[in-house]
C-alpha cells in the first residue's frame, strides 16, 4: 500500500466529510458523500493508515474526530479477523496519539478527546488483561507528560468502568475478567486518581492564590495573569480526576473510600469550598455516602458528622445560598442537600444496629442545617428533605433523642409555610417563585409536583406528631382561629364565581387551603397517639364551636371550614350534645348556592361553578364519613336526619341525583346499626318505595326495555334549538338516574352485622355453606331483586344502542352522544387539564356533554350495581333462576359494537368484582358458563384490534397521528392497550393465587406508555391455580380462550401487558402443561420455536425432583423458548453487532475452545501478549 494511494483517499475523505456537515450543502451530495464514507468504512482494507492520517494534529477538528471514528470502527467491527501485527501498530498509535497527536488540554475539542479515549476502552475490551498486562502501567507513563495526557487518561479509566461496570455492554465472561482485574488492581487505581487530583488542586491553588487546606475559608488571592491557563489546566485535571472517582465510588469496595483515615473523604469535603470543583466534588460525596452494603463497612462514613465535614458542609452551602439565584449553585445546593439526605439515612440505619454507633456530637448541628433546607424558598429543596425527616421521626432510637424532639415543633412551624401553594413559575407572588423557574416548565408541572410534595409533607408531619402530638394541634388551632378572623383577600384576580369570591390562586383561600390540611393531619394523628383521657377536649370543643359559628358565601373558604369539621369531629364523641349543630351546618351546605344580587331579573339561572358543586359534594360527602365511621354516635339523632333528609327529597329540583343519593346512602349506614333484620328491611322499603313506584312504572319498563322508546324518553332523538339553555328531556333523565344510582347506595350500603353472635340475634344469620363459609341475608335484598329485571333490560337495551340502525336514529344535535367525554380522552392521552378551569368557570355544559355525561354515568353505575351485587347479596344473588344465562343476554349483549372505553370498564368494575366474590360452590353454575365466551370473544377482539395497529405500524405513513398526540389514532391505540391490560388482569384474577407477588411499581395513570415506568413483578416461586383457575381449565372451551389469549397476547405490542402476563399468567397456566395437553399446541405456534427444546423443558417440567433446584433455569430456559415473539427495542433493531471474542480465563481452568485455538496459533506462533511494553 503506497503512501499516494492513502494521500488521495485521505483528499476524497476530506472532501465527503466537508459536504456532509456543510449546512449549504444539498440533500443528494449529502447523502452521496455518507454513503461514500460508510462504505469506506465497512470495505477499504487501509483504514488504520488513513484514520490516522486524518487524525493528524494538522487536520480540521472535524476531520480529525472523522478519522478517529474510522479507528474506532476498525476496532469495534474488524478486530477479530485483523493480523497481530497490524493491531499492534493500532494500539501503538492511538497510544502515540494520546502522548503526542492532541492539542493542549485547553485547546483540544472536548468530542476529539471522548472518541480517543473509546478508542482505548474498545482495545482494552478485547485484550486486557490476558494480552495487555502493561496496560495501567502505560497509562500511567502517559499521564507523567502532563495534563493532557493525564486527563485523556482519567476519561479512558472512567468509560471502562462505565462500559464493563455500569451499562455492561460487553459479554459476561469479558465483563467478569475486567471487573475482577480491575478490582485487583483498584488500590493502584485509587492512588492514582487520588495522587492526580491532590497535586492538580495544590498546584491550581498555589496559581490563584488559594489558601490550602488548612485555611479554606480565607479569600483568595487574584490570580497572575501569565499562570492563568496553566492554573486552568490543573483545574481541568481536577474536574476529570473527581467524574472518574464518581464511576468507581459507586462499585467498588467500601475499604477504598474509606482508607487512610477517609482522606478521600476529608478531600471532597474540602473541595466543597472550591467554587470549580465543588459540583464534582459534592456529586463523589453523594455517591460515596448513598452506598449500600454491610453496615459495619460503612461505619466509617459516620466521619462526615465530624467537626471538619459538618464545617465544610455547612459554609459551604452558605457561600453557595449566600450568592443569589445563580444556576451553577443552586445545582451545587441541590447535590449538597442530597448529601445531607443521603448521611441522614446511613445514621438511620447504623444507630441501634449491632455496629456499636452512638448518635454523633454534631447531630445537633446536621439537623439545624438541614431545616435550613428545609426553609429555604426553592419548593424543590424543601421536598428534598421529607424522606429523610421521616425516616429520624419514626427511628427507634433518634425518635426518642432530645435534640431530634426539639426540632418537631420548628419542623411543623416550617411545614405551616410549606404548605402554602406557592411558587408558580408564571407568577412573582413568592421568592419561591424565581427558584420554580429553574425547576418546572409549566405551572402544571408546578401544580403536579406541589400536589405530591403536599402529600408527603401530610405523612411526615404525622409521624413528627406521633413524637409531640400536642403540640401539633396547638399550632393547629392557632392557625385555625387566625384564618376565622382574618379578612378575606380575594388578590388581584376575581373569581368568575361571583364578585369579592376567592379563586384558587387568592391569598386567603391559599392560606385556608394550607391551613385546613395541617389540621385535617395533626388532629388525626392526634387522637391516634394520644390515650383517650389527654385528649384535650375542651379545646378542640371550643375550636369546633367558632367553625360551626363561622359563616362565609365563599364556596372555596366553605369547602376548607366542611373538612376542619370533619377533622374536629372525634370530638363530639366526647360530647354528643354537638352533634345537631353539626348536622345543621353539614345540610347547609348541601343546598349552597352563591346568590348574586342583581338589579334586574334574570329568567335563566347561571349553572353552578365546580366550586360550588364541590362545596355541596363536599357536604354530602362529610355526612356519609360520619355515618360510616361514626354510626353508633349518630344512630340516636336517626329520626332527626331522616326528617331532614326526606324535606330535601320532597323537592325534586333542589339537589342532583348524586347528591339525593349520597343522602340516602347516610341513612342506609345508620340503619346498619339497627341490628334487626326485619326494622331494617322496613325501613329500607320506605326509603326505596319511590323508587320502586317509579322504576316498575309500565311506563318505565316499556322505556327501559326498548331501545327506541329509551332514545326518545331521554331526549336522544331531538334537534336543539338552543343547545345551552335548551333541555326538554331532563328531567327524564334525571329520574332514570336517580332510580340506579339510589339502587347502587343501597345495594353497596346496606349489610348485616360484623359479629356473628350480633347478627343471630338480629336474624340475619342462615347457616353455613358446605365450605363452612357462614351465610347472612341482607335487608336489601328483597328490594334490589324486585328492582333487577328492568336493570337488566336497561343494561341490554343500553348495549344496544351502539348498533348501527339505533346510532342512526340519534338527533343531529346528539349524534356524538354515545361518544367518549373529553376528560376520559385527556385522560387516557395523559393530557393535562388547565389549572384554572378545575374550579372557577361556570360549568356551562351544552346538552350534547349533559347527554354524554348521563350515558356514561349510567352505564358505569349500572355496572358497579352488578360488581356489588354479589357481595352484598351473596347466595341471595348468586342462585336467581338463570342468572348466567340472564347476565349473558343483557351485560354481553351486542359486544361487537361497544366501544373499547365501555368494555373497560365493564370488566373491571363488574364481572372482576363478581369473580373476586363468587364462592367455589357457583363456580359451575355461574362463573364458568359466563367466563368461557367471555374470553373466547376478548381474544378474538383483541387479535384482530392487534393486527390492525401491526398493520398501521408496518407501513409507516407519515399520518397525523405521528405528529398529534391527540388523534383519534393515537386514541383508539391507547385504548387497546388499556383494554389489553385490563383482560390479562381479569384472566390473571382468575387463574393464578397471588399470593407472595412483590410489585415495584410506579402508579401507572392511565396513557402512562413509557417503558422505563413499566412495572416490574416478580411472580412468587409457588404462584399455583386457584380453585376457580383449577375449575376454568377442567373445561374445554374456556381452558383454550384463557390460554391462547395468555400466550397470544405476548406478541401484542404493549410493554406492560407483556410483562405482567409473563410473569404472573403464563408462568403459573405453564406449570399447568403436565396435566393439559392444549399448552403443547398453544406453545407451538410460537414462532422459530425449537421443537426438541421445548421437548426437554417438558421433560425437566415433569421431572418433581428439579422443581425446587432449578426454577431459575426453567424460567431462563422458558423466556429462550419463547424468543420468538419478544421484539427488539427500537433502538436496537437496526444497530450492527458487535462481536467480542473472550479471552482464555484468568479465574477458571475451562477446555480451550476452539475460538481461543485458532487465535493463539495465528501467524504459526502462540502468544499469551499481544501488546508487549
Amino acid at each position: 500500500m503506497s503512501a499516494e494511494q492513502v494521500s488521495g483517499l485521505c483528499e476524497q475523505l476530506v472532501k465527503a466529510v466537508t459536504v456532509i456537515m456543510d449546512p449549504a450543502s444539498t440533500q443528494r451530495y449529502r447523502l452521496e458523500a455518507l454513503k461514500f464514507c460508510e462504505e469506506f468504512k465497512e470495505k477499504c482494507p487501509i483504514c488504520v493508515p488513513c484514520g490516522l492520517k486524518l487524525a493528524e494534529k494538522t487536520q480540521t477538528a472535524i476531520v480529525r474526530h472523522f478519522g478517529l471514528q474510522i479507528l474506532e470502527h476498525v476496532v469495534k467491527y474488524r478486530w477479530n479477523n485483523m493480523p497481530r501485527l497490524e493491531k499492534v501498530y493500532l494500539k501503538n498509535n492511538v497510544m502515540g496519539l494520546i502522548s503526542s497527536g492532541t492539542q493542549s488540554i485547553l485547546e483540544e475539542e472536548s468530542h476529539i478527546k471522548d472518541v480517543l479515549s473509546r478508542i482505548v476502552v474498545e482495545m482494552i475490551k478485547r485484550e486486557w488483561p490476558q494480552h495487555w498486562p502493561d496496560m495501567l502501567k502505560e497509562l500511567d507513563t502517559l499521564s507523567k507528560q502532563g495534563e493532557t495526557q493525564t486527563e485523556l487518561v482519567m476519561f479512558i479509566l472512567l468509560r471502562l468502568a462505565e462500559d464493563v461496570v455500569t451499562f455492561q455492554t460487553l459479554p459476561t465472561q469479558r465483563r467478569r475478567d475486567i471487573q475482577q482485574t480491575l478490582t485487583q488492581n483498584m488500590e493502584k487505581i485509587f492512588s492514582f486518581l487520588l495522587t492526580a487530583l491532590q497535586q492538580n488542586v495544590s498546584k491550581y491553588r498555589c496559581m490563584v492564590g488559594a489558601p490550602q487546606e488548612q485555611e479554606v475559608l480565607t479569600t483568595p488571592q487574584k490570580t497572575d495573569l501569565a499562570q492563568e491557563p496553566k492554573a486552568q489546566a490543573n483545574c481541568r485535571v481536577g474536574i476529570a480526576a473527581l467524574n472518574t472517582l464518581a464511576g468507581y465510588i459507586d462499585w467498588v469496595a467500601l475499604s477504598h473510600i474509606t482508607a487512610d483515615n477517609c482522606k478521600l473523604l476529608e478531600m471532597l469535603c474540602l473541595l466543597l469550598n472550591e467554587p470549580e470543583l465543588q459540583v464534582g466534588a459534592a456529586e463523589c460525596l453523594l455517591i460515596a455516602v448513598s452506598r449500600k452494603g454491610k453496615l459495619e463497612d460503612r461505619k466509617p462514613l459516620m466521619v462526615l458528622f465530624g467537626d471538619v465535614a459538618m464545617h465544610c458542609i455547612l459554609s459551604a452551602a452558605q457561600t453557595a445560598d449566600g450568592e443569589g439565584l445563580v444556576e451553577k449553585h443552586y445545582v451545587f445546593l441541590k447535590r449538597l442537600c442530597q448529601v445531607l439526605c443521603a448521611l441522614g439515612s446511613q445514621l438511620c440505619a447504623l444507630l441501634g444496629s449491632d455496629c456499636d454507633v452512638e448518635t454523633p456530637a454534631n447531630f445537633g448541628k446536621y439537623l439545624e442545617s438541614f431545616l435550613a433546607f428545609t426553609t429555604h424558598p426553592s419548593q424543590f429543596l424543601r421536598s428534598s428533605t421529607q424522606i429523610t425527616w421521616g425516616a429520624l421521626f419514626r427511628h427507634e432510637v433518634l425518635s426518642h433523642d432530645p435534640l431530634l424532639l426539639a426540632v418537631v415543633p420548628k419542623y411543623l412551624r416550617a411545614s405551616m409555610t410549606n404548605l402554602v401553594k406557592v411558587g408558580f413559575p408564571s407568577k412573582a407572588d413568592s421568592p419561591s417563585c424565581e427558584y420554580s423557574r429553574f425547576d418546572f416548565d409549566s405551572d402544571e408541572d408546578f401544580n403536579a409536583f406541589f400536589n405530591s410534595f403536599r402529600a408527603q409533607q401530610g405523612e411526615v408531619m404525622r409521624m413528627a406528631c406521633r413524637l409531640d402530638p400536642l403540640t401539633g394541634f396547638q399550632m393547629a388551632g392557632e392557625w385555625l382561629k387566625y384564618q376565622l378572623t382574618a379578612p378575606v383577600d380575594t388578590g388581584p384576580m376575581n373569581s368568575k364565581t361571583g364578585e369579592g369570591l376567592c379563586s384558587i390562586f387568592s391569598p386567603s383561600f391559599v392560606q385556608w387551603d394550607a391551613m385546613t390540611f395541617f389540621s385535617e393531619s395533626v388532629i388525626s394523628q392526634m387522637f391516634r397517639t394520644m390515650d383517650k383521657d389527654e385528649i384535650p377536649v375542651n379545646d378542640g370543643i371550643d375550636l369546633l364551636q367558632l367553625v360551626l359559628n363561622f359563616e362565609t358565601k365563599d364556596p372555596l373558604i366553605l369547602s376548607c371550614v366542611l373538612t376542619n369539621v370533619s377533622a374536629l369531629f372525634p370530638f363530639v364523641t366526647y360530647r354528643p350534645e354537638y352533634l345537631p349543630q353539626v348536622l345543621s351546618k353539614l345540610f347547609a351546605s348541601v343546598t349552597f348556592e352563591v346568590v348574586e344580587e342583581s338589579k334586574f331579573v334574570v329568567s335563566v339561572q347561571a349553572p353552578r361553578t365546580r366550586a360550588v358543586k364541590n362545596v355541596r359534594r363536599h357536604a354530602c360527602s362529610s355526612i356519609i364519613k360520619m355515618c360510616r365511621d361514626y354510626p353508633q354516635l349518630v344512630l340516636p339523632n336517626f329520626e332527626m336526619l331522616y326528617n331532614h333528609v326526606k324535606q330535601l327529597l320532597s323537592n325534586e329540583l333542589l339537589l342532583t341525583q348524586m347528591e339525593k343519593c349520597a343522602l340516602m346512602e347516610a341513612l342506609v349506614l345508620i340503619s346498619n346499626q339497627f341490628k334487626d333484620y326485619e326494622r331494617q328491611k322496613a325501613f329500607l322499603e320506605e326509603l326505596m318505595a319511590p323508587v320502586a313506584g317509579l322504576w316498575l312504572s309500565p311506563e318505565m319498563q316499556r322505556v327501559l326495555s326498548d331501545p327506541e322508546a329509551f332514545i326518545s324518553y331521554v331526549g336522544a332523538d331531538n334537534k336543539i334549538a338552543d343547545p345551552v339553555l335548551e333541555d326538554p328531556s331532563g328531567l327524564n333523565r334525571s329520574r332514570i338516574s336517580f332510580c340506579v344510582y339510589t339502587i347502587l347506595g343501597v345495594v353497596k350500603r346496606a349489610r348485616w352485622p360484623a359479629a356473628t353472635e350480633e347478627a343471630k340475634a338480629g336474624g340475619f344469620f342462615l347457616g353455613y355453606l358446605p365450605s363452612g363459609t357462614p351465610m347472612y341475608r341482607n335487608p336489601c335484598t328483597e328490594q334490589v331483586l324486585k328492582l333487577f329485571d328492568n336493570l337488566l333490560a336497561l343494561i341490554r337495551t343500553h348495549n344496544n344502542l351502539y348498533m348501527p340502525e339505533m346510532v342512526a336514529r340519534l338527533g343531529d344535535t346528539f349524534a356524538k352522544a354515545l361518544d367518549m367525554l373529553e376528560v376520559e380522552k385527556n385522560a387516557i392521552l395523559g393530557l393535562p387539564q388547565p389549572l384554572l378551569e378545575l374550579y372557577d368557570s361556570p360549568v356551562y355544559k351544552t346538552v350534547l356533554e349533559r347527554m354524554q355525561g348521563f350515558f356514561c354515568t349510567l352505564y358505569d353505575n349500572c355496572f358497579h350495581i352488578l360488581g356489588n351485587a354479589g357481595p352484598s347479596m351473596q347466595q341471595d344473588f348468586y342462585t336467581v333462576e338463570g342468572l348466567a344465562t340472564q347476565l349473558l343476554s343483557s351485560a354481553f349483549n351486542n359486544l361487537n359494537n361497544i366501544p373499547d372505553y365501555r368494555l373497560r370498564p365493564m370488566l373491571r368494575v363488574f364481572v372482576k368484582p363478581l369473580v373476586l366474590s363468587c364462592p367455589s360452590e357457583y363456580y359451575e353454575t355461574l362463573v364458568c358458563p359466563m367466563l368461557g365466551p367471555l374470553f373466547t370473544y376478548l381474544h378474538m377482539r383483541l387479535s384482530q384490534k392487534w393486527q390492525v395497529i401491526n398493520q398501521r405500524s408496518m407501513l409507516c405513513e407519515d399520518d397525523a397521528a405521528d405528529d398529534n398526540p391527540e388523534s383519534q389514532e393515537m386514541l383508539e391505540e391507547q385504548l387497546v392497550r388499556l383494554l389489553t391490560r385490563e383482560v390479562m388482569d381479569l384472566a390473571t384474577v382468575c387463574c393464578v393465587s397471588k399470593k407472595g407477588v412483590e410489585q415495584n411499581t410506579t402508579a401507572a395513570v392511565d396513557g402512562d406508555d413509557d417503558e422505563a415506568m413499566a412495572t416490574e413483578v416478580t411472580p412468587p416461586a409457588n404462584a399455583e391455580l386457584t380453585e376457580l383457575g383449577k375449575c376454568l381449565m377442567k373445561q374445554e372451551d374456556v381452558c383454550t380462550a384463557v390460554l391462547i389469549t395468555a400466550y397470544t397476547s405476548l406478541s401484542w405490542k404493549d410493554t406492560l401487558s407483556c410483562q405482567r402476563t409473563t410473569t404472573q399468567l403464563c408462568w403459573p397456566l405453564l406449570k399447568q402443561r403436565p396435566r393439559y395437553g392444549e399448552l403443547k399446541a398453544v406453545m407451538e405456534q410460537i414462532p422459530d420455536i425449537q421443537l426438541d427444546s421445548l421437548e426437554q423443558f417438558d421433560s425437566k417440567l415433569l421431572n418433581p425432583t428439579l422443581q425446587k433446584v432449578a426454577d431459575k433455569r426453567r424460567k431462563d430456559h422458558f423466556k429462550r423458548l419463547i424468543s420468538g415473539c419478544i421484539g427488539k427495542p427500537i433502538g436496537e433493531q437496526f444497530r450492527k453487532e458487535v462481536h467480542i471474542r473472550n479471552l482464555p480465563s484468568l479465574f477458571k481452568k475451562v477446555k480451550p475452545s476452539l475460538e481461543t485455538d485458532v487465535l493463539e496459533n495465528e501467524d504459526g506462533e502462540g502468544f499469551n501478549v499481544l501488546f508487549e511494553p
